[in-house]
């Protein structure tokens, strides 16, 4: 008896972990850096990485993002735990850090490449984009209609690896960017109570 316990215990042990679940989800909220420490914040988010989405040019670089040529927006992509953190409270973190008043810019980035969006890659995504877009439509705290676009993801480009966790790479220059940018004073104007969640 006590032998087959640790056969069994063994064979447990020897067997490979069960793999998580993991889903994805790309948003484009103006600076990639920006969206990427907001959502990196978010219990249950496994990794954020910034990148372009939407253009018509193969692996671009930034430099021809910006330049604004290749119809790409700066997007994020979060891969996360779906058992941890809900695509529903994604869309959350989503609406309240970007404006979603305006397009082709956000804040001091003005070109197509900041344009806002949401890239959904499953019917269901669509609908609970849709449906959170719908939401803040009835309930949002400004006058103005929003206008962030859903749109299906296309192929997803990673940024250059300098973009990457550039708020933590560089914090200064990145709270100066931020700072002078206005995109905080703007959110907070726009969103109020709704940023403090």
């Amino acid at each position: 008896m006590t032998r087959s316990i640790l056969l069994l215990l063994a064979a447990l042990l020897a067997a490979p972990a069960p793999a998580l679940a993991l889903e994805q989800a790309t948003f484009a909220a103006g600076c990639f850096w920006c969206t990427e420490e907001a959502f990196e914040k978010v219990p249950g988010v496994v990794s954020v990485m910034s990148g372009y989405m939407g253009g018509q040019k193969k692996n671009p670089t930034y430099h021809e993002v910006s330049a604004g040529g290749t119809g790409h927006s700066e997007v994020v992509q979060v891969i996360y735990d779906p058992k941890t953190v809900s695509y529903e409270r994604l869309l959350e973190v989503f609406w309240v850090n970007h404006d979603p008043t305006v397009l082709d810019r956000q804040f001091c980035d003005a070109g197509s490449q900041y344009r806002p969006g949401i890239f959904y890659y499953t019917p269901e995504q669509k609908r609970l984009a849709e449906a959170s877009k719908a939401k803040w439509e009835r309930d949002k705290p400004f006058k103005e209609k929003i206008l962030t676009p859903i749109e299906p993801a296309g192929e997803f480009w990673p940024a250059e690896e300098y973009h990457q966790d550039y708020y933590r790479k560089n914090p200064a220059r990145y709270h100066f960017y931020v700072t002078g940018c206005g995109r905080y004073a703007r959110l907070d104007a726009l969103w109020g109570k709704y940023r403090a969640k």
